[in-house]
C-alpha cells in the first residue's frame, strides 16, 4: 500500500510540525493539516513563514519549503478526510475537569468526535493513526466508533505516538531515537497498515529507528516514557531542597549522579518545575489507570511525581517572599520567561504561571518579559486559573518588550525560562537600575553565583 494523501486532523504542537517535516521528507506525498480553528489555519498560511503560530527553531524554514507544494492548511476538514489514505489524530487530550476521572483522567471527547466524523464522511478504506497521546485500550474505542458508524468502509487503527522535546521537535523528527508504530500484527490487513506508515518515515529514519508493536504497548509506552522522564526531574529537585539545607550544590551532585552510566546525566538539571501539555497530564492519567485497575500502591507511586513538582514551585514562590521581608505587597517583581522551557512559545503547565499566581495573592505587582509568548497568552493562562478576575489581572500584571525594562524599579527578578539571551545581559546595569537592596531568583539554576554577587545582587537559585 503506498500513501499517496495524508490529513492531519489538528495543527498544534504536535500536527503542524510532524506533518510539516512528512510533507517536507515525502515530495510525493500531500499532506493537509486541517483545524476548526479558522485563527491557527490562518496563522499556518501568513505570507511571513515567519508569523506561524507555533515557534520552534527551524520549523518555519520547513514549511517554507513545503506549504504550497505538498503541505497544505485547511479548515475543510471534511474534503481532507475524503481523499485522505491515512488520515493522523493529533488533537488535544487535557487532564478532565468533570465527571468521574476529573483531574486525573484523560478527556477523549475531541478524540471521539474526530472518530464519528471519520466514519461519517469517509466513503473508502483508511488508516486512521493515533498521534495524539491516549490512555491504553483507546484504539479499541476508536475501533468500535468506526466500524459500527461508518459506511461500510474498512478502518486500519494504528498507534504512532509523538516523542518530541518541545524546543527542539524538528530536530527531534528529523533525527529520531525511534519511531513507534503499534498496529494488529497478528493480521495481514493490520501489517500491511503498519508498513505503510513505516514506508513513510522510512523516507529518512533508517529501519533500525523504527520500532513496531501491538497497539497497546505503543499506547502505554508514550505514557511511561513521559513518566520516567518526569520522575527524574522531581527527583532532582527534591534533592535540590537537601541540598539548601546541607551546603550541598546541587549542580555538583547533579553532575557526579550523571556520569554513572547506568543513569546518565539527562533530566537531572533542577528547576522550579516541570511544565508543557505532557508530563503532567500523563503522569495524571497513568494514576487514573492505576486505580481503575485497583492498583492503588502504583497510583500512589506516580502521583508523588506530580506532588513533589507542586510542591517545587511553591518552595519558590515562598522563598521569594521570605527572602524578600516576608511580604511582597504592593513590591514589584520582575519575571524573566513565561514559557515552560527555552526556544517554544508553549505555555502550558509552565511554572511561571503558578509562581505568579502565588505572588499575586500576595499582593505582589508583576512585570513580565518573554522574547516569545504574547502578552494575550499570558493573561488567558492567569485568567484560566480563575484566581482574579481579568480586570485585576491586567491591572496587576504588566507586559514589556525586554528584560532591562521588566527589571527597572523592581525589587526582585525571577528567572523562570532558561532563554540564552538571559546569560549575555548587562546584569551588573540591570541591578544599578532596582530598588535596593536588590533580590535575583533564579528557578531554572541560569547563572553562576559568584557572577550575581559581584554584580551587587542578593543571590538565590534552586539548590543553592
Amino acid at each position: 500500500m503506498k500513501i499517496k494523501n495524508i490529513c492531519c486532523i489538528g495543527a498544534g504542537y504536535v500536527g503542524g510540525p510532524t506533518m510539516s517535516v512528512i510533507a517536507q521528507k515525502c515530495p510525493e506525498i500531500n499532506v493537509t493539516v486541517v483545524d476548526l480553528n479558522e485563527k491557527r489555519i490562518e496563522a499556518w498560511n501568513d505570507e511571513d513563514v515567519e508569523n506561524i503560530p507555533i515557534y520552534e527553531p527551524g520549523l518555519s524554514a520547513v514549511v517554507k519549503e513545503a506549504r504550497g507544494r505538498n503541505l497544505f492548511f485547511s479548515t475543510d476538514v471534511d474534503e481532507a478526510i475524503d481523499k485522505a489514505d491515512m488520515i493522523f489524530i493529533s488533537v488535544n487530550t487535557p487532564t478532565k475537569t468533570y465527571g468521574i476521572g476529573k483531574g486525573m483522567a484523560a478527556d477523549l471527547k475531541w478524540i471521539e468526535l474526530c472518530a464519528r466524523q471519520i466514519a461519517r464522511v469517509a466513503t473508502s478504506d483508511k488508516i486512521v493513526v493515533e498521534k495524539s497521546t491516549l490512555p491504553v485500550r483507546t484504539a479499541q474505542a476508536l475501533k468500535n466508533i468506526l466500524e459500527n458508524t461508518g459506511n461500510g468502509v474498512n478502518f486500519q487503527i494504528l498507534s504512532n505516538p509523538e516523542f518530541l522535546a518541545e524546543g527542539t521537535a524538528v530536530d527531534d523528527l528529523l533525527n529520531p531515537d525511534r519511531v513507534l508504530i503499534g498496529g494488529d500484527i497478528d493480521t495481514e490487513k493490520g501489517r500491511e497498515a503498519m508498513r505503510a506508515l513505516v514506508d513513510v518515515y522510512g523516507h529518512w529514519v533508517s529501519n533500525d529507528h523504527i520500532l513496531t508493536t501491538n497497539v497497546w504497548s505503543s499506547e502505554l509506552s508514550k505514557l511511561t516514557a513521559n513518566a520516567f522522564l518526569a520522575q527524574r526531574v522531581s527527583s532532582i529537585n527534591a534533592m535540590s531542597e537537601l541540598c539548601e539545607v546541607t551546603g550541598a550544590d546541587v549542580n555538583e551532585v547533579s553532575k557526579a549522579v550523571g556520569m554513572d552510566s547506568r543513569i546518565g546525566a539527562k533530566f537531572l538539571k533542577a528547576s522550579v518545575g516541570f511544565g508543557g501539555s505532557c508530563f503532567q497530564k500523563d503522569i495524571l492519567n497513568l494514576v487514573y489507570i492505576a486505580k481503575s485497575f485497583g492498583l492503588n500502591e502504583v497510583a500512589d507511586y506516580w502521583e508523588q511525581v506530580i506532588i513533589m513538582n507542586d510542591h517545587q514551585k511553591r518552595r519558590f514562590a515562598a522563598n521569594i517572599v521570605k527572602t524578600l521581608y516576608n511580604t511582597v505587597s504592593g513590591k514589584k517583581i520582575a519575571m524573566l520567561g513565561w514559557a515552560f522551557k527555552k526556544d517554544t512559545n508553549d505555555t502550558r503547565e509552565a511554572a511561571s504561571i503558578y509562581v505568579a499566581d502565588y505572588l499575586l495573592n500576595e499582593q505582589a505587582e508583576i512585570v513580565v518579559y518573554d522574547p516569545k509568548v504574547t502578552a494575550e497568552q499570558i493573561y488567558a493562562d492567569l485568567d484560566y486559573l480563575g484566581s482574579r478576575t481579568g480586570e485585576e489581572n491586567r491591572k496587576l500584571v504588566k507586559i514589556v518588550n525586554s528584560a532591562q525594562e521588566a527589571c527597572a524599579d523592581a525589587h526582585a527578578v525571577a528567572l523562570m525560562t532558561e532563554w540564552d539571551e538571559f546569560l549575555d545581559l548587562d546584569w551588573e546595569a540591570i541591578y544599578n537600575k532596582m530598588l535596593k537592596p536588590a533580590f535575583l531568583f533564579d528557578g531554572r539554576k541560569l547563572l553562576k553565583k559568584k557572577k550575581m554577587v559581584d554584580s551587587g545582587f542578593k543571590f538565590y537559585a534552586i539548590g543553592n
